[in-house]
């Protein structure tokens, strides 16, 4: 297996060599520069292999200060607040997938080698923080025996986990530090067999009567047949009362970190777009959904490009598809998102605009991503070029950590979910 790995290791830095990618800086925004299409028999790939961080941590800027909220967890990828100021850090990864495609299986070997080693939890884990000096008292397993979950939701006394197959409501009551009564399921998602995009998003509509959940794509661009489709690269609207469900936005291909901005109500997502047509393309976003509206994949990418790939083609819905608002550049794989209106434990100069957790590029010669980012917003809207927050994730061809899920803590400090550092970092002022 080593062997094979070293192999698959050199013959796709050789491909990362002939086409390493351009000035990602021209990328951010609402017109991002969208460079000609390029294909490949093995795409450029390029990753870094894990290493602890010891006695490192992440870098940010002057006036914030960075520490471990919690360590030796088991791939945190998601955090969620509750109202008494527990948080909740979600373990977990997705599960395997077949192989159908001879170049699956050096990919997979080289994102896993990426990812590290050990095992997911598969469990919510809850630490409380009573002094809220970013030093938990209590870190305890709140919820066990899950299946894949990412995203979680409460209202009033339920509380909701996104499995990958399924939205489980639990009965919660405040302070409680385990909940053992079984979940009651709330709806079927698309998961297995295949199920590529495993991750599922989840918050809760401002007035509480609905459910958003983000499904994403079943393939880079329909290889697995449009049958295992279905659902998918999708946001679903669930009725929290009776469990119906309708698609809200389509056309996404893997959408994460689902927010209601703040000041407008309007929900907003950051999408990781397709692969293999080149190291700057096709730039990740964030995206403000439209009820109803249709974003392109897989026919199409920002707007009316098409993807000659996608067979048969659909001009009818090339012509329908709408462009992002906003650019974060190509392969960063945006998957948590936080509005920072709340963010009282930060400079003022951090409260205005929305976090972004990019856990990094593996399909181009120079890595991008691994960082959280801050994209300005003003009426609701962004408003200025995005800036780095908290960096020093990737030092020199190491990585330490890659970030995940985003989430404010009780007195206003920003939480990240690190689950290649098995870490929860926590950011607050200077």
């Amino acid at each position: 297996m080593r062997a094979l790995l070293l192999a698959a290791s050199a013959t796709l830095a050789l491909a990362g060599c002939a086409s390493k990618g351009g000035d990602t800086s021209q990328q951010i925004g609402g017109d991002p520069k969208l460079p000609d299409i390029q294909q490949y028999l093995v795409p450029p790939m390029h990753v870094v292999p894990p290493a602890p961080w010891g006695s490192a941590k992440p870098k940010v800027p002057a006036g914030m200060k960075v520490q471990a909220f919690a360590t030796g967890l088991a791939k945190p990828r998601s955090v969620y607040t509750l109202p008494n100021g527990d948080v909740l850090v979600v373990e977990t990864d997705g599960p395997s997938e077949p192989i159908h495609r001879p170049k699956d299986v050096v990919m997979n070997l080289i994102q896993a080698h990426a990812h590290g080693g050990g095992k997911a939890g598969m469990d919510i884990i809850l630490l409380r923080d009573a002094n809220g000096d970013g030093v938990p008292e209590l870190k305890t397993k709140f919820i066990t025996g899950l299946n894949s979950p990412f995203g979680v939701a409460l209202v009033g006394g339920d509380l909701y986990v996104a499995n990958t197959d399924a939205i489980l409501r639990f009965p919660y009551q405040t302070g409680q530090t385990s909940i053992t009564a079984a979940g009651t399921k709330l709806l079927d998602l698309p998961g297995g067999p295949i199920d590529h995009h495993w991750t599922k998003s989840l918050v809760a509509s401002p007035d509480g009567t609905k459910l958003y959940v983000g499904v994403g794509s079943n393939s880079n661009i329909t290889e697995n047949g449009m049958d295992a489709e279905r659902g998918r690269a999708a946001i679903w609207e669930v009725d929290r009362a009776s469990g119906a469900y309708r698609l809200y936005g389509t056309g996404l291909r893997n959408p994460n970190g689902l927010q209601f901005e703040p000041l407008t109500n309007v929900l907003w997502t950051v999408v990781n777009e397709r692969d293999e047509l080149g190291p700057d393309l096709v730039p990740d976003y964030l995206t403000s959904v439209r009820d109803g509206g249709f974003y392109g994949w897989p026919y199409s990418y920002w707007g009316q490009h098409v993807d000659p790939r996608v067979k048969p083609q659909r001009p009818d819905l090339v012509a329908k598809a709408i462009k992002p608002d906003y650019g974060l550049s190509s392969h960063v794989a945006p998957l948590g998102m936080v509005f920072a209106a709340n963010a009282a434990a930060l400079p003022a100069q951090w409260r205005s605009g929305a976090f972004i957790g990019e856990h990094g590029s593996w399909d181009r010669g120079h890595l991008n991503g691994y960082k959280v980012i801050y994209v300005p917003f003003a009426e609701g809207r962004p408003s200025g070029k995005a800036v780095d927050v908290v960096t020093g994730f990737v030092e020199g061809e190491k990585a330490h950590g890659r970030p995940v899920g985003l989430g404010l803590d009780k007195t206003g400090a920003l939480l990240i979910a690190d689950d290649l550092g098995n870490t929860v970092w926590r950011v607050s002022g200077g």
